[in-house]
């Protein structure tokens, strides 16, 4: 099964998109990449997600997966080298613990306070952000689950964090990653974006700039 041709519809400016093929890149898997128009989906997406409609989604032979988090699961149990979740359970839990923590806290937060509001909830989210970014920074990299000599599970799930959080932060003209407040968290940016395999599999920033100001004219357009 792990021989079977392996498909994944993706987005260029998806974070969602990126972090499956980071894990597919760094198991060494061989994939036809397929570009979807978010805008105006294919019937292709459609069918193969109908319920969510959204990418990434993962085709393994006869197998659709959709959602990135399950896909990376699937991945690692699937194609055992290059282990992404520790093999300790306690230690996968507490990864799947955090993993969702940062999209809840800091992915939805963000991107409302730094591309889809302004004012009061614009401000009322910012707060929310950083606060989830200090647990972050005390609680999670404190106990240097992160990092280590390889990148792992929860590496690629807050991944997103070094390359589209400081575009969301141009974008909305607010610093969010203040480096005197997340020293923690900057170095293991810095660690993240000097790896080849996420360096190499990122957008074009300036088109990501560009398409997050798009983003945040649609959302913010007659807002006050």
């Amino acid at each position: 099964m792990a021989t079977d041709k392996v498909k994944l519809l993706g987005y260029v400016f998806s974070p969602f998109s990126r972090r499956v093929e980071w894990a597919l890149k760094l198991k060494g898997i061989d994939y036809e990449y397929v570009e979807e128009d978010i805008f105006n989906k294919s019937p292709l997406l459609l069918q193969l997600n109908p319920v969510r409609k959204k990418v990434p989604v993962l085709v393994h032979g006869n197998e659709v997966v959709s959602e990135s988090f399950t896909i990376l699961e699937y991945i690692d149990e699937t194609w055992k080298q290059n282990p992404l979740l520790p093999q300790d359970p306690y230690a996968r839990a507490i990864s799947r613990f955090w993993a969702n923590f940062t999209e809840e806290k800091v992915l939805d937060a963000g991107f409302t306070a730094l591309i889809s509001s302004t004012g009061e909830q614009q401000e009322k989210a910012l707060k929310s952000t950083i606060e989830a970014l200090e647990h972050i920074e005390g609680d999670l990299m404190g106990k240097k689950i992160l990092g280590g000599e390889s990148i792992g599970y929860l590496d690629i799930a807050m991944g997103w964090i070094s390359y589209w959080l400081p575009i969301w932060e141009e974008v909305g003209s607010r610093q969010v990653l203040d480096p005197s407040k997340f020293p923690a968290i900057i170095s293991w940016i810095n660690k993240i974006l000097s790896h080849p395999v996420i360096k190499d599999n990122l957008p074009p920033r300036d088109k990501a700039v560009a398409y997050f100001h798009g983003r945040r004219k649609f959302y913010t357009s007659g807002k006050t």
